[in-house]
């Protein structure tokens, strides 16, 4: 049971990671560490809402 949930939770913070992937990738280079830390304070509600979305996407509702 505990290696069941330490797999779902595995898998839900790599999801989070892929979501917010593309906002640290565009802003990394380019923004100070403030600006990257407020771009992924407005993305994280998105992020770790990611299996809602998914679950849409299978379901089509």
């Amino acid at each position: 049971m505990r290696l069941l949930l330490a797999l779902i939770i595995i898998v839900y913070l790599v999801g989070v990671g892929v979501v917010l992937s593309p906002v640290v990738r565009q802003t990394w280079s380019t923004e100070s560490a403030s600006v990257v830390a407020g771009d992924i304070g407005q993305a994280l509600p998105d992020a770790l809402a990611w299996p809602v979305r998914a679950a849409h996407a299978v379901t089509g509702s």
